[in-house]
């Protein structure tokens, strides 16, 4: 079960990233819905608990310690290769703006200059990468619970706290703009994009556990753990949107108004 639980809390890790932890992702491709956001996020959990366990479960069998050798396997070395560039061209973009978002959170927390948070971001990710898998899965597994604890805290508060009624809040978060025009279409792309992201790590993940009900259950449980913070964030964003949404990083705002420090807190659990 401890097994399960860390490959679990890894696979949350992996994908709440930057977008996720800022709120900005959560509120282009789901509070900008308004009620019915909730719909999305619902879909959104199916995809990822199955697609999660499905990666874990293959990682393991194949005892995969590249994404690219799981791939190749799957896919043929031709469309194998196509796909692994995909992979790597999403990596890049979605690493560029992990860093930037690193900026964006000390410039919003402390008024730094955005490329002191990018620099230290830079940091942080080489001094990752230098870690053999089972040493990451065990810092990104110990670290994720804390940010959940967060966000749950932060749901709570504002859903006793909030002042003004579900339908004004409804009309104001329709007003902002969405990633797609479609809440189906956006779940559905939200997922794809985050996969996209987490599909090398998780596979190399998987295949560091030999035993593949593991690595499956795993994956279901860490699926379903990243639709339930989506949810939960999306109500925190959708309490506060007539104030949070007008920020950069919206969760990062909610934190501020919690208590003196939380702030600080949420940001130390962002950066890392």
């Amino acid at each position: 079960m401890r097994k399960v639980l860390q490959i679990g809390s890894a696979f949350i890790g992996i994908i709440v990233g930057a977008g996720f932890a800022s709120g900005q992702e959560i509120l282009q491709y789901f509070t900008s819905f308004g009620y019915i956001g909730i719909l999305g996020g619902i879909v959104a959990t199916a995809l990822f608990a199955y697609i999660g366990m499905i990666l874990a479960k293959l990682g393991s069998r194949l005892q995969a310690t590249s994404h690219r050798g799981a791939i190749y396997k799957i896919s043929g070395r031709f469309l194998g290769t196509i796909i692994d560039y995909i992979i790597i061209f999403t990596l890049f973009g979605v690493g560029v703006v992990m860093l930037a978002g690193g900026g964006s959170i000390l410039n919003q927390q402390f008024g730094l200059p955005a490329f002191v948070g990018s620099m230290i971001m830079t940091i942080l990710v080489l001094l990752t990468v230098m870690l053999n898998v089972s040493r990451v899965v065990k810092v990104i597994g110990s670290i994720t619970p804390f940010l959940i604890l967060a966000v749950i805290i932060l749901s709570i508060y504002n859903l006793v706290t909030v002042d003004a009624s579900f339908a004004s809040l409804d009309s104001v978060a329709r007003e902002h703009p969405s990633a797609t025009p479609n809440w189906f279409l956006s779940a559905i792309n939200y997922v794809s994009f985050n996969i996209a992201v987490g599909v090398s790590m998780t596979l190399v993940m998987g295949g560091n556990e030999k035993n593949e009900k593991t690595a499956a259950w795993g994956g279901l449980i860490g699926g379903l753990g990243i639709g339930i913070l989506i949810l939960i964030s999306h109500l925190t964003i959708f309490s506060q949107v007539d104030v949070a949404g007008t920020y950069e990083m919206p969760m990062l705002s909610i934190a501020d108004s919690l208590l003196p420090g939380t702030g600080l807190l949420y940001s130390l659990f962002y950066l890392v």
